[in-house]
């Protein structure tokens, strides 16, 4: 057998062990989005898909960063008060002499600048990820907070409308990141995620910088966040230092609804991905059902558990056949 064949065969073992799973997820999400367009015909039309992906944009963004750090092993609290804080920041940036590009550039910047921060006092200290991230997050809101003390701020209206109007560009940008992300996967610091989230020994001594991983990936899960705050400020048009709080336990629910696991090294991005859309769509749907908000919260809590239990006690049972 050549090196490409076998490094081919390779190749597509190793999907074949990351994809499994996804069907059932595919067919579920399937059935969903059927149910909700029998519910709303006007998720059909261009303005009415265009509404929808926006309003599952942002989650599909926190649910990447997310889900970054949980193939790595990871988890952060910090993924709401990172929205908060990029929303805040564009808000307060893109009125002066800077203007939008000035804006956008000062919300990655800090994505980035915060991420690497908290990677770096995780894998050099070796602290827990969750407290470090879930002390990060007292200081980021703290920072929100003294930057725009309430709602406010200004978002230009051509912005508003270019990204959250009646085009469907946050798809659009959704895909474009997704093609980002599956090039940066083909780079050594992309294959190590994996790999240190499932052996970090192994990897170590396989010879991928662990240290060096866990930073890029906090960095990489800041700028998506932080992204994400600036997509919701344009949607509102108008910054708020508390407007991510909700997306912290949802960008968890959503990556292991789409079976990326705590551990590290388990899951793919697709996954995660349709993890967001089935939450996104389960909202609505549930909404259209008339169900109360209260409600809404347990059916999403009841799901989550039985999508984290379900394939554990498949397992136990296929290990005692």
């Amino acid at each position: 057998m050549s090196a490409v064949s076998s490094s081919g065969w390779l190749y597509g073992a190793v999907q074949r062990r990351r994809n499994r799973g996804l069907g059932g997820l595919y067919l579920v999400v399937a059935a969903f989005l059927i149910l909700y367009a029998v519910l709303f015909p006007g998720i059909l039309s261009v303005g009415g898909f265009s509404k929808f992906t926006q309003n599952w944009f942002p989650l599909a963004l926190v649910t990447m960063a997310q889900a970054l750090l949980m193939l790595n092993g990871g988890i952060t609290l910090a993924i709401g008060p990172l929205v908060s804080l990029g929303a805040v920041i564009a808000a307060t940036t893109m009125e002066g002499v800077l203007g939008v590009p000035g804006g956008f550039l000062a919300v990655a910047f800090t994505g980035l600048a915060i991420g690497a921060v908290t990677g770096a006092i995780v894998a050099h200290l070796r602290l827990p990820a969750i407290i470090v991230t879930l002390a990060g997050s007292f200081i980021i809101t703290g920072v929100a907070l003294i930057l725009l003390p309430r709602p406010g701020g200004f978002i230009p209206g051509w912005l508003s409308t270019t990204l959250a109007g009646h085009t469907p560009v946050a798809f659009l940008l959704l895909v474009v990141i997704l093609v980002l992300w599956k090039a940066f996967l083909a780079t050594p610091l992309g294959l190590g995620i994996y790999a240190a989230g499932d052996n970090p020994v192994g990897a170590f001594r396989s010879g991928v910088p662990v240290e060096r991983v866990k930073i890029v990936s906090f960095a990489l899960s800041g700028l998506l966040a932080a992204l994400a705050g600036l997509f919701v400020a344009a949607q509102t048009g108008s910054g708020d230092p508390v407007i991510g709080n909700p997306f912290t336990l949802n960008s968890i629910a959503a990556a292991v609804l789409g079976g990326v696991g705590f551990l590290g090294g388990k899951g793919t991005m697709r996954g995660a991905i349709c993890g967001s859309l089935l939450l996104s769509v389960m909202i609505n749907v549930m909404f259209f059902l008339g169900f109360p908000p209260v409600a809404q919260y347990v059916a999403q809590g009841l799901i989550i558990v039985g999508a984290v239990a379900v394939p554990e006690l498949l397992g136990v049972w296929r290990a005692r056949r």
